[in-house]
C-alpha cells in the first residue's frame, strides 16, 4: 500500500474522530471564564483583555457567520471553531508521530514492509487519539478559548520542521523555515505559547545542517534557540513597539506633529531597512542572512494581526479593554501592565521588608495635543532577596499557605532552600506534575485542589498505590466515586508513554532529545516563567497542554516499542497489529471511556442562563456592579451577543479603577446610558488621584454629606490637600462617616420605592466607609452615588465581595442574583421585628418564579465546578426567599418557591458546605407542612454527611488531618438536622440521626 496515501487517510480519520468527539461534547453556548469575553469581542471585533488575541477573534468572527443571523447559535459555531482547530491539531500530531517513527523503522534504501507500515500507522493513531481524549486538551477543545487554536499553531510548526528535515537537501527546502516563521508570527495573535517550540526547532536545524554534531554545538544551538525566542518575545513583540512609541513621542512632543506620525515614520524606516537587508543578502550571496531576514519579515506579516487591536480601539467599541488607541497605550497593553509584575530570577521573600524605592522611566499617557507624563515607574528595594524567589507574595493568605505547605512556624523566615523546596514540591509537583498525571494516570475529581487528600488529586485507580499517597481507598465517598471526573487510567497511558520515550532515546537520541526539549519548554519552563503564587482562582492545567502534546508523541512511539518486543515471539505483521490493538486499548480507549462523561458539555447552559438571571434581577436602566470573571464575562456575552437586557449597564469593579474604563463608562453603549459620572477626564486621568489616603487628623464628628466629600476629594485648592515630607500636596480623605440626604418625593417619583412604603424611606442614608484609602474605583462610585439622585437603580451582584460595598451593606436588598441599593430605614440592631430587610420581596419573588432560567442544571449530562458553585447561590436564593415569605405569612407562596427549588436544583450535595443549604431547605419544608419532602432532604443529606465523614475518618487515622474544618462542619450540620427533625415531631428519623451522630462522634473522639 502507498505510504503517503495511507498516512493521509489514517491521519484524516483521526481528525474526523477527534472533531466528531469535540462537536458532540462541545458547549452549546458561552462558557465560564474568558470565553464569554472572547465570544462577545469576536462577534463585534472588539478589544479583549491584555495582551489580546486579534487573529483568534477574527477567525472566530468568520465562524460566527455560520449562525446565519441566529444570535443564539453564534457561541455554538465559535465553539465549533475550537473543535475544528483541535481536530486539526490531532491531524498534525498524527503526521508528526508517523514521521518520527518512519525515520527509525525505515532506513534509507530499505523497503517499507507491511509490518513496518502497520507499526508506523498504529503509532500515529495511538498517540494522536490518546491526546484527543486527554483531559486538559479536551477541556479546551469544546469552548471558545485561545488554547485550541494555540495548540494547532504548535502542532503545525513542529510538523513543519520535521517536513523541512525530511527535504532539507532539496532545492527550496528552506521555504519550510519561512513557513514556520509565518505561523509563529500568526500565533502571536492567538497566544504566545507557540513560541516555546523555537528551541526544539533550533536543535532540529542544527542536527540537520551539521555533519558531525557535538555536545558543544548542540548546547550552542540550544542557546541560540533560546536567544531567538527572547528576541521574538521581547525584541519584536515588545521593544520594537516601545521604540515606535518613543519615535512617536519625539515627533509629537518635539516636532509638534500629530499622534501616530512617529509610528508611521518608524514603520517606513523598518520596512526600508528590511528591504535593503534582503537585497544586500541576495547581492552578496549571504544565504543565512537572507533566510533570517525573510523569517523576520514573515513574523512581522503574521504579527500584523495586532493592527486590528489599534484600529478597533480607535473605533471605540463597547468592549475596549485598556483603550490601546495610541503608541504608549498599545505598548502597555502588549506588556500586560494591567496585571502587575512578579520576580523571576532574583527578588524578595514573602517576609522581606521594603527599605527604599527606586524611580524608573516615565509613564506616558495621551493628552489633548501631546503625550503627558503620568508618573514614573518604580521598583521596591527589599532588605532580603534571593535567587529564584518562589515564595515572594506578601498577601496574608499566600503567606499562610507558604508556611503551611513548607511546615514553617509563624516566626520562621524562609531561606533559599525553602524557595527551592516550594519550587519543586508545589509549583512543579502540585501545579504541573499533578496536571500531567491527571491526563495519563487518572484524576480523583474535578474539585479544585489546594493540597488536601480529597480534592483534585491525581490517582492511578490502583488501590494500594493511591492508598499510600491519599489514605484508604476502600471507603470512598460519593464526592469522589460519584464525581464524573473520577477517571482511572491505571497508569497505562503513562506506562506506554515512558516506554515510548525509552525506546525513542535508544533508537534515535537526537530526535528524542528534540521531543524532550519540546516537553521541557512547554512544561517545566512555563513553571519557572509563571512563578505562580498559591490559591489560584482556578486550575491551570490548560497552560501546559503543549507538554502533554509532546508526551503523546511518546505514547504513540510506545506502540513501536511493544511491537518490537512482541516480534521476538511472533511474526512482524501480527506483532504490529497486536501492538496497535494493545496501544489503543491501554491509552485512547480507556481515556475516552472514563473521560467522556466529564467532558460532555452538550446539554449545559448554566453560564448563559445564570448571566441572564443576573441581568434579569435588575430593574430597567439599572447600573449593575460586578467583580470577577464569572459574574462579568458571561454577562457581556449575554448582552452583546444574545441581546439580553441591553438596558442594564454592567460595571466591573476590578476595571473601574482605570482611567480608560471610567472614560468609557461615561458613554452610552447599547441601550444603556452612560454612568452619572461628573468628573472631567483630567480629574481621574492616570497619575492623578490614583490613591487618596485617609487622614484622621481632620476627622469630623458628624456625618459628612457625600456630595461635599466628593467635591473635597476633587478640589485643586492647596488648602484642601495634605502636605507630605517631600513637599508634595495630595488630596486626602478627611472623614469616613458619610451620609446621603434623601428626598422621599424623588425616590417615589423614580419608582425606586413604592408610594405605599413612603414611611419606610430613610431621611438620610448613613454609612461608615470601610477602607483607609480611596482609589479611582471608590471615587467613581462616590460620584455615581452623589449624582445619580435615584434616577437609575443601582445593584451589586451577589458574588461581589462585601468589602466592595464600601459600607452600604445595610441598604442592600436582594432581588435575585443582585442586591439593590434602597433608601429604606434599616432595622435597629436590637430589633425583634420579623422583617428580613435583606430581601426586597415583591421583585425577588417575580424574578425567581417567573423570569429566571436555570441552565438545564437538573438534567445536564455534566456540570463543571463553576456551575456547581453557582448552584449553591441558587439554592441559597430559594431558601432566603421562602424564609422571608414564611415570615410574611405567605406560606403557600413559600411552598411554591420550595417546590420550584426541588424541581430545578439537582438532587445531590456538592460539598459539606453545600449541606448547610440542604439543612435550611429541610427546615423550611417542615414549616410549610411538607414533611415527606423535608424527610427526603434530611435523609439524603445525612447519608451524604455520613459518607463523607466516614471517609475523612478513615483518612485521618493514617494521614495528617487536613480536613478538621470539614469534619466540624459536617458534625454541626448533622446536629442541626437532629434538632430540626426533633422539633417537627419526626421522632424515628431524629433517633436515627442521633445514632449516626453518636457513632461518628465516638470515632473522631478516639482520634484525639
Amino acid at each position: 500500500m502507498n505510504y503517503t496515501k495511507t498516512n493521509n487517510l489514517i491521519g484524516w480519520c483521526c481528525f474526523a474522530i477527534a472533531t466528531l468527539t469535540y462537536i458532540l461534547t462541545l458547549e452549546p453556548s458561552g462558557s465560564f471564564w474568558d470565553c464569554g469575553e472572547f465570544i462577545a469581542a469576536a462577534y463585534k471585533l472588539q478589544v479583549v483583555h491584555q495582551p489580546g488575541a486579534p487573529l483568534f477573534l477574527m477567525i472566530q468572527k468568520i465562524f460566527s457567520l455560520l449562525a446565519g443571523g441566529n444570535n443564539h447559535k453564534i457561541a455554538y459555531w465559535m465553539n465549533v471553531g475550537s473543535a475544528l482547530s483541535s481536530g486539526a491539531t490531532i491531524l498534525f500530531l498524527f503526521w508528526t508521530i508517523t514521521a518520527l517513527a518512519r525515520k527509525i523503522l525505515v532506513k534509507a534504501g530499505e523497503e517499507l514492509t507491511t509490518a513496518k507500515l502497520i507499526t508506523i500507522m498504529g503509532s500515529g493513531a495511538v498517540g494522536a487519539l490518546a491526546y484527543t481524549f486527554s483531559d486538559s486538551f479536551w477541556f479546551s477543545a469544546v469552548e471558545s478559548e485561545v488554547y485550541a487554536m494555540s495548540s494547532l499553531c504548535t502542532a503545525i510548526v513542529f510538523w513543519a520542521i520535521l517536513k523541512w528535515d525530511a527535504h532539507a537537501d532539496e532545492p527550496y527546502a528552506d521555504r519550510w523555515i519561512i513557513f514556520i516563521a509565518y505561523i509563529m508570527g500568526l500565533s502571536i495573535g492567538v497566544h504566545l505559547l507557540n513560541l516555546l517550540a523555537i528551541p526544539a526547532i533550533a536543535i532540529v536545524y542544527y542536527f540537520r545542517r551539521t555533519t558531525a554534531p557535538t555536545s558543544k554545538g548542540t548546547l550552542t544551538a540550544l542557546l541560540v534557540g533560546i536567544l531567538v525566542l527572547g528576541i521574538i518575545q521581547y525584541g519584536i513583540i515588545q521593544y520594537l513597539v516601545k521604540l515606535a512609541a518613543y519615535f512617536d513621542l519625539f515627533f509629537v512632543n518635539s516636532l509638534g506633529l500629530g499622534f501616530g506620525s512617529g509610528v508611521a515614520v518608524f514603520a517606513i524606516l523598518l520596512i526600508a531597512g528590511l528591504v535593503y537587508g534582503i537585497r544586500y543578502s541576495i547581492r552578496k550571496g549571504k544565504a543565512v542572512l537572507n533566510l533570517a531576514l525573510l523569517c523576520v519579515v514573515f513574523i512581522f506579516i503574521g504579527y500584523s494581526s495586532f493592527t486590528m487591536i489599534v484600529i478597533r480601539a480607535k473605533a471605540g467599541p463597547t468592549l475596549n479593554n485598556s483603550a490601546p488607541d495610541n503608541a504608549f497605550a498599545f505598548l502597555s497593553y502588549l506588556n500586560r501592565e494591567q496585571y502587575g509584575d512578579r520576580p523571576l530570577m532574583y527578588g524578595q521573600y514573602f517576609d522581606s521588608k521594603a527599605i527604599d524605592y527606586e524611580q524608573g522611566a516615565n509613564i506616558y499617557r495621551k493628552g489633548k495635543d501631546k503625550y503627558e507624563v503620568a508618573g514614573r515607574k518604580f521598583e521596591t528595594v527589599y532588605d532580603r532577596n534571593t535567587l529564584l524567589p518562589r515564595m515572594y507574595s506578601d498577601d496574608p493568605q499566600h503567606v499562610g499557605f507558604y508556611r503551611d505547605w513548607m511546615g514553617m512556624t509563624e516566626t520562621q523566615s524562609p531561606t533559599f532552600i525553602d524557595n527551592i523546596g516550594f519550587l519543586f514540591s508545589y509549583q512543579t509537583g502540585f501545579m504541573y506534575a499533578r496536571y500531567f498525571l491527571w491526563n495519563f494516570s487518572g484524576r480523583q475529581n474535578d474539585e479544585q485542589g489546594h493540597g488536601n487528600y480529597k480534592d483534585g488529586n491525581w490517582i492511578t485507580g490502583i488501590k494500594f498505590l493511591d492508598a499510600w499517597r491519599l489514605g484508604p481507598q476502600d471507603n470512598l465517598p460519593q464526592s469522589i466515586i460519584g464525581n464524573k471526573a473520577y477517571n482511572r487510567f491505571y497508569l497505562l497511558p503513562l506506562f506506554i508513554g515512558i516506554l515510548g520515550a525509552i525506546w525513542h532515546f535508544k533508537r534515535n537520541q537526537k530526535d528524542a532529545g528534540v521531543v524532550g526539549l519540546l516537553f521541557f519548554f512547554t512544561g517545566m519552563a512555563i513553571v519557572l516563567y509563571l512563578n505562580q503564587n498559591p490559591l489560584q482562582p482556578r486550575e491551570r492545567d490548560y497552560a501546559y497542554a503543549g507538554s502533554f502534546y509532546a508526551f503523546a508523541i511518546w505514547i504513540g512511539l510506545g506502540v513501536a516499542a511493544i511491537a518490537e518486543f512482541i516480534k521476538k515471539k511472533a511474526n512482524p505483521t501480527n506483532s504490529a497489529i497486536a501492538a496497535t490493538v494493545i496501544g489503543l486499548l491501554i491509552a485512547p480507549v480507556i481515556m475516552a471511556k472514563d473521560g467522556w462523561d466529564d467532558h460532555d458539555r452538550s446539554t449545559k447552559y448554566t453560564p448563559r442562563d445564570f448571566a441572564t438571571d443576573y441581568l434579569n434581577s435588575c430593574a430597567p436602566n439599572a447600573i449593575l456592579f460586578t467583580y470577577g470573571d464569572n459574574d462579568t464575562y458571561p454577562l457581556w456575552y449575554a448582552q452583546e451577543v444574545e441581546k439580553v437586557r441591553p438596558d442594564v449597564r454592567i460595571v466591573n469593579l476590578s476595571l473601574l479603577g482605570t482611567d480608560w474604563y471610567i472614560r468609557q463608562a461615561k458613554l452610552k453603549i447599547n441601550e444603556a446610558e452612560g454612568l452619572p459620572i461628573t468628573m472631567s477626564n483630567d480629574q481621574f486621568v492616570q497619575g492623578v488621584r490614583d490613591v487618596i489616603r485617609y487622614s484622621d487628623q481632620y476627622q469630623a464628628g458628624a456625618n459628612v454629606e457625600l456630595k461635599n466629600l466628593f467635591d473635597f476629594l476633587l478640589s485643586d485648592n492647596d488648602a484642601d490637600k495634605v502636605t507630605y515630607q517631600d513637599g508634595s500636596k495630595e488630596n486626602f480623605l478627611p472623614a469616613k462617616n458619610i451620609k446621603i440626604t434623601i428626598d422621599p418625593n424623588q425616590v417615589i417619583a423614580t419608582n425606586t420605592v413604592d408610594a405605599s412604603m413612603k414611611d419606610s424611606i430613610a431621611s438620610e442614608l448613613t454609612f461608615n466607609y470601610n477602607k483607609n484609602y480611596v482609589t479611582k474605583t471608590e471615587l467613581a462610585i462616590f460620584d455615581i452615588l452623589a449624582h445619580n439622585n435615584w434616577k437609575r437603580p443601582i445593584y451589586f451582584s451577589v458574588t461581589v465581595p462585601s468589602s466592595n460595598y464600601i459600607g452600604l451593606d445595610k441598604y442592600l436588598y436582594n432581588e435575585g442574583f443582585a442586591y439593590r441599593l434602597l433608601p429604606l430605614k434599616p432595622a435597629p440592631a436590637d430589633s425583634t421585628s420579623q422583617r428580613d430587610y435583606d430581601i426586597n420581596l415583591k421583585p425577588m419573588y417575580n424574578n425567581v418564579m417567573n423570569k429566571f432560567v436555570w441552565g438545564n442544571m437538573k438534567n445536564a449530562s455534566y456540570l463543571d465546578p463553576e456551575s456547581t458553585r453557582m448552584i449553591g447561590i441558587v439554592i441559597k436564593t430559594f431558601n432566603q426567599l421562602a424564609d422571608t415569605l414564611i415570615k410574611a405569612g405567605r406560606n403557600e407562596d413559600a411552598k411554591k418557591v420550595l417546590s420550584k427549588s426541588l424541581e430545578v436544583v439537582p438532587d445531590q450535595n456538592y460539598s459539606l458546605y453545600f449541606t448547610l443549604y440542604r439543612y435550611m431547605e429541610a427546615e423550611l419544608l417542615y414549616k410549610v407542612k411538607e414533611p415527606a419532602k423535608a424527610d427526603a432532604v434530611v435523609e439524603s443529606t445525612s447519608r451524604y454527611i455520613g459518607d463523607e465523614l466516614d471517609y475523612l475518618y478513615s483518612v485521618a487515622r493514617v494521614k495528617e488531618n487536613l480536613t478538621s474544618n470539614d469534619i466540624q462542619l459536617g458534625m454541626s450540620v448533622l446536629n442541626e438536622l437532629i434538632r430540626v427533625t426533633n422539633a417537627n415531631g419526626r421522632t424515628a428519623l431524629s433517633g436515627k440521626l442521633q445514632n449516626q451522630f453518636k457513632s461518628l462522634e465516638s470515632k473522631f473522639m478516639a482520634l484525639r
